[in-house]
């Protein structure tokens, strides 16, 4: 828990969900977080509740769609603070649907969020660590960067990116004293399956049928910051994503072939 005291941490994303839960908790073992969500509003709201709670937090308004404005934010709080710790790229978008149901700017819309976000962000921080000689940039994944998941084929294809970003770069930046994580939950409590976009889907069918036994984002979180206590290449979060991750590695063939149910069960819920 002393790692994280007084320590310098951004977190994308953290007006709700597993930013959110990762902002609190960060504040919560004596970090300074700045809170960044493209959600103004929903930032200035985390943070001050933080604040509210005797942490330290300030907000800012950002997309991590914008390279200028997250290597803006990042120069600021290296003025302000005179170093960054750590850097959560966290922010996230969804999209469910067939992939012949869907067109170019539902996928070019989730790739600028969840895979040029997370470029975005490693390429503002990463030389300014290098220089620093410390830092630890922590990108969120998802069970579904680490086994194929049908229905959520753009999503799929940026965690697997951003999971492979992580590995890679992983390997490159532990020579400059940098270390680098990726998360992988499986299914978190969160609001993205309600403003996530739904193509040719009842938003209502599909809602009711998701499981019930889904991670809150507070211990989602925790969870979290412990692999990052101990520098973990990959934190896997959750039992189902340890199950999806374990039965893809072992069993590719059946794991693949399974998930035509997934296709049927989505195709079920169908609008019109």
């Amino acid at each position: 828990m002393k790692i994280f005291a007084e320590k310098i941490a951004i977190v994308t994303g953290a007006a709700s969900g597993i930013g959110q839960g990762l902002a609190h908790e960060l504040a919560r073992r004596g970090a300074r977080v700045v809170a960044a969500d493209i959600n103004g509003k929903g930032a200035e709201e985390v943070a001050g509740a933080i604040q509210a709670g005797g942490g330290q937090a300030r907000a800012a308004s950002l997309d991590v769609s914008n390279d200028s404005a997250v290597q803006k934010l990042v120069e600021e709080t290296a003025r302000e603070f005179g170093r960054i710790d750590y850097m959560f790229n966290n922010a996230g978008i969804g999209i469910t649907g067939d992939v012949k149901d869907m067109n170019l700017a539902d996928w070019r819309r989730v790739i600028e969020v969840n895979l040029w976000g997370v470029i975005h962000g490693v390429q503002a921080v990463y030389p300014l660590m290098i220089r620093q000689g410390h830092g630890h940039i922590v990108n969120t994944g998802s069970s579904s960067g680490l086994a194929p998941w049908p229905s959520v084929v753009p999503y799929t294809t940026t965690k697997q990116a951003v999971v492979g970003l992580s590995t890679s770069l992983r390997s490159e930046a532990e020579t400059y004293g940098v270390r680098v994580s990726v998360a992988c939950p499986g299914f978190i409590n969160t609001q993205i399956f309600s403003s996530m976009k739904y193509v040719n889907i009842d938003r209502e069918k599909a809602m009711r049928e998701l499981p019930f036994w889904g991670m809150s984002p507070d211990k989602c979180a925790r969870i979290i910051l412990r692999g990052v206590e101990k520098n973990k290449a990959i934190i896997v979060v959750g039992w189902d994503a340890w199950l999806m991750w374990h039965n893809y590695r072992i069993f590719p063939g059946a794991y693949i072939w399974a998930n035509r149910f997934i296709v049927k069960k989505v195709r079920e819920q169908k609008s019109g």
